[in-house]
């Protein structure tokens, strides 16, 4: 049987175009995610990233160093 994908979702300030595509390129450079998406609408700036083997401590650490702030949602 497959390994499970989990589907981390986090709380950001990446609230525009740019900086959204500049996450999403720097997220692209790991295999282990198979999607990612960013909601720019929701109020919290939505980033959902699909991975069967990252952890939320990775994530979170890979968009803080770019300099913005995410958390992880329950």
């Amino acid at each position: 049987m497959d390994q499970l994908n989990h589907i981390l979702v986090f709380k950001t300030n990446i609230d525009n175009e740019n900086d959204k595509q500049l996450i999403l390129a720097a997220l692209k450079n790991h295999r282990e995610i198979q999607d990612q998406n960013i909601d720019l609408k929701d109020v919290d700036c939505i980033l959902r990233v699909v991975s069967s083997t990252l952890t939320s401590e990775q994530i979170i650490s890979e968009i803080n160093c770019r300099g913005f702030e995410c958390t992880e949602l329950d």
